[in-house]
Formats: structure tokens, C-alpha cells, sequence
């Protein structure tokens, strides 16, 4: 986290038994606001620089949590309670601690471990800002994706950037990445920033049809052109006529399909099936696949002159394991969504969960990610989610033995990224945090495919 984000609210005592506490929190650079008693005039916005805070238990009364009650609820702020179990005697104390605590830890609470804590808090704190925000400026919306993009890595910035690029133009674009990376919900980005936005979004799995009915599926048919069609139908292809179409899986289409496909991409005209006229249509066609098609036109699979047709644009959407740094944020981005949908006296994961989720191959993807997020909410019997609550066994762990040199590239991509963060992209900062010259961190930057500016934004829904 930003140094200069590191703002906390501090409620409660600051002498004795915390002091060490607020000291050391001061020492770890952060800036402690404190919110004196009575708390019935104090407003906690939207605005408000701190994102997170801190309740410290001792010598606080029942009715000082009462007041601190509405306020906690109205900050919308994630809140680390400290104390000790004998604070939770009295039932309403235990009551209002259990419903607003982000977190409760001891009063002897290792302070890096309470600095994670907050860092934790103060990161949900601004997707749920951000969630706010979207709702606000898009009430057209209605019922949202299942996931969105949320990421703060180079890999996902350079996505972020490519979608804002290729929306702009209007032409063809091929999406490529592993199932569950999120293929169509880039299609879809790319609809909404583009100057069809207003238009239809029609999107087909081309592998989950039967062959006898993608072709009636995508271009249509007359009635009486076969058994069964007692009706003209209407095709995908033509029912976005000025929007675009969004076709998932191309890889999976026959190859006979596929020259009927080519021909509209060629004459902007389609036929149904079982009529004779062209029927001009102005489509814009974004494909996408999880096989390597480069592969498969070697093979004669795929029709050669059908991929360059459709891989005008290129976009390549990257494996959960190819940018790991954004696990943690998406499985907590995630959690909040789904603890919003049903009431749940769920905190959060354990560091062992997290631990886990990082150590994870994730085959699966974000998709994956979100079923075991959504399986372990369901599981889990405590406050915070278990390693066993979210399905993986250790023997799922770390299938992939590094190499000594893939370890030392791991662990060097991941100081130079955290370095970078710490100082909002300052080279010069980063050099002496790390303790080398700009000029190897510029090598590093290369080496490792980092690009040299911070993001526009860290989430992109």
C-alpha cells in the first residue's frame, strides 16, 4: 500500500495497555486519526481520507459501543476491534463487536500483523467505494456480471489499456486466453466503450450447440426450409445488425460452418437458410477460443484465411497464475459481494486460506476462484474462512517445481512490483528502497516486462 494512504481512525484509549500499540502503528507510517468521545456529532464520508479503523476496548463502556454503533454502520469502514475475551462478557458489548468487527485481535496483537490487518481493510474499503461509484453513475445497469475486472497488476493494466484501444476502433478482434480468465466479459468491456454501446451485444458458444444447428442459430432461416420450421427465424448475426456479435469458442466451429462464416465477413451479407437473398447486415464480430488456433489452422482444423479475418486485433487475456499478486484482492473483492447478498456472520479468510489461494495453480481461473470463494462462505462454521472450507488439498499445492533460477526470478519480480507500489512508480525511490542503481531497475523493469508507468485506475468493472 501507498505510504500516503496509510490513514487509520483510531477510537478509544491511546495511553497504557495501547500505547504501545498507537506507537507502533506510527512507526509502521501510519497517520492515526483519533475520534474523541462522545461520538454522536462525528461523520465519517465517503471522502474522508482514512478507509479503516481501529477500536481499542480497554476501559471502553457498553454505552461508548453504543454511540460508536450507528457511526461504524454509517462509515461503511472496515473496523479492527482490539481486546480480550473478557471485553466480550458483557452481551451487548459482544453483540455490536460480532456485527461491525472487521477483525478482533488481542491486545498483545504483533504489530506487523495489525498493520496487514488494516492494509486488508483499507483495500476493501475502496473497491466497496469504487462498487458505490459504478452503481451511482450506471443505475441503467441492473443485475451485474457475476465477476468484473478488478486487478492492480502490469499484467492487467496492459489489459485494461489494450480493451480501451481496440474499442475505439471497429474492426474484428480476437480474444484468446484460458477458460475462465474472463474472454467474455472483455468482449463485453469492449462493447461498452465502444461507439456501438447503444447497439445490441449478441454473444453464442459455438461448442455448445449441436452442428446440425449453429448454422440456423447464426445466420437464420426461412419457413419450410427444413422439418420443423414452421416459422422464419431470425439469426444472431442479424439480430445484431449495428451492434456486435460475440462469438465464444470459435475454435470449436466445423469447418464447413466455418466457410459460410468467411463469406459474411467478406460481404458484410448473410442468407438463411433456405432463402436466396443477401441480407446486408453491419455487424462487428469478436471471436474468442481457450485452444491455440495457430495450432489447430497447422492441422487444418481452422481455415488460415478465417483467422487472419478475424485476428485483425489481438487480445490476450492472462491466467490468474500469470499475475498472482491480484488472488488476495480478487477473493476479498469477491467475498464482500457475495456477504452483501445474504446476511452472514463471516469476517474475512484466515492467513492460511490466503496462504493457500497464493500457493494454488488455479486451473480453473477467476471462475474457479469465485466458485471456491462461493463454496467456502457456505462451509466455513467460523468467523473466518479455513484452508479446508475452500476444497483444495495440499496435494494440489505447488505441482509446479521451480527451478533456483525461476525462484530468484519469482522472488526479484516481486520486490521490484512491491517496491514500485510503495513509492507510486518513483524509479529513484524504488533504487534506494532496494538498495541499487536507477539504471538496474530499469534493466529489471525489461527483464521482467513491468511497465515503467503506475495505472490509470486499479479496477476496471
Amino acid at each position: 500500500m501507498d505510504v500516503s494512504q496509510r490513514c487509520c481512525w483510531w477510537i478509544g484509549d491511546a495511553d497504557g495497555e495501547a500505547s504501545r500499540l498507537h506507537s507502533g502503528l506510527l512507526a509502521s507510517g501510519w497517520r492515526l486519526k483519533a475520534l474523541p468521545l462522545p461520538l454522536s456529532d462525528c461523520r465519517i464520508t465517503d471522502h474522508d481520507e482514512c478507509r479503516v479503523g481501529v477500536v481499542v476496548l480497554v476501559d471502553l463502556a457498553v454505552n461508548d459501543l453504543r454511540q460508536l454503533e450507528p457511526l461504524m454502520l454509517r462509515s461503511a469502514r472496515p473496523w479492527i476491534v482490539v481486546g480480550c475475551d473478557a471485553d466480550l462478557e458483557d452481551p451487548e458489548k459482544r453483540r455490536i463487536i460480532a456485527h461491525l468487527g472487521h477483525a478482533m485481535v488481542p491486545r498483545d496483537v504483533d504489530i506487523l500483523r495489525l498493520s496487514i490487518l488494516l492494509e486488508h481493510g483499507a483495500d476493501l474499503a475502496r473497491l466497496q467505494q469504487r462498487e458505490r461509484e459504478l452503481q451511482k453513475t450506471d443505475g441503467s445497469q441492473g443485475e451485474r456480471d457475476d465477476y468484473e475486472f478488478v486487478g492492480t497488476t502490469p499484467a492487467m493494466w496492459e489489459l485494461f489499456k489494450t480493451i480501451r484501444k481496440v474499442a475505439a476502433v471497429d474492426a474484428p478482434v480476437f480474444i484468446s486466453g484460458e477458460s475462465g480468465t474472463g474472454k467474455e466479459l472483455t468482449a463485453q468491456a469492449i462493447h461498452e466503450r465502444s461507439a456501438r454501446s447503444h447497439l445490441p451485444f449478441h454473444a453464442i458458444n459455438c461448442g455448445a450447440l449441436p452442428e446440425h444447428l449453429i448454422q440456423s442459430e447464426l445466420f437464420g432461416h426461412e419457413k419450410g426450409a427444413f422439418t420443423g420450421a414452421s416459422q422464419r427465424k431470425i439469426g444472431r448475426i442479424e439480430a445484431a445488425d449495428g451492434g456486435i456479435l460475440f462469438l465464444d469458442e470459435i475454435g470449436d466451429l466445423p469447418l464447413e460452418l466455418q466457410v459460410n462464416l468467411l463469406r459474411f465477413l467478406e460481404t458484410r451479407s448473410i442468407q438463411r437458410v433456405g432463402g436466396l437473398d443477401d441480407i446486408p447486415v453491419d455487424v462487428r464480430v469478436l471471436a474468442a477460443t481457450h485452444v491455440h488456433l495457430e495450432r489447430a489452422v497447422e492441422e487444418g482444423r481452422f481455415r488460415e484465411d478465417l483467422f487472419h479475418r478475424l485476428n485483425v486485433l489481438h487480445i490476450k487475456v492472462p491466467a490468474l497464475r500469470d499475475h498472482p499478486e491480484d488472488i488476495e484482492i480478487l477473493a476479498r473483492f469477491f467475498f464482500d459481494r457475495f456477504l452483501s447478498e445474504k446476511a452472514s456472520c463471516l469476517k474475512g479468510f484466515s492467513r492460511e486460506a490466503l496462504t493457500v489461494m497464493q500457493r494454488y495453480h488455479w486451473p480453473g481461473n477467476v471462475r474457479e476462484l469465485i466458485n471456491r470463494v462461493r463454496r467456502a462462505m457456505v462451509m466455513c462454521e467460523n468467523r473466518l474462512i479455513q484452508p479446508e472450507d475452500l476444497g483444495i488439498e495440499r496435494r494440489e499445492l505447488n505441482r509446479h517445481q521451480m527451478t533456483l533460477e525461476e525462484v530468484r526470478d519469482e522472488a526479484e519480480r516481486e520486490a521490484l512490483l512491491a517496491a514500485l507500489g510503495r513509492n507510486r512508480y518513483r524509479v529513484n525511490a524504488a533504487a534506494l528502497e532496494l538498495g541499487v542503481s536507477r539504471v538496474t531497475i530499469y534493466r529489471l523493469l525489461d527483464k521482467h516486462h513491468i511497465a515503467r508507468t503506475p495505472p490509470e485506475e486499479a479496477s476496471f468493472g
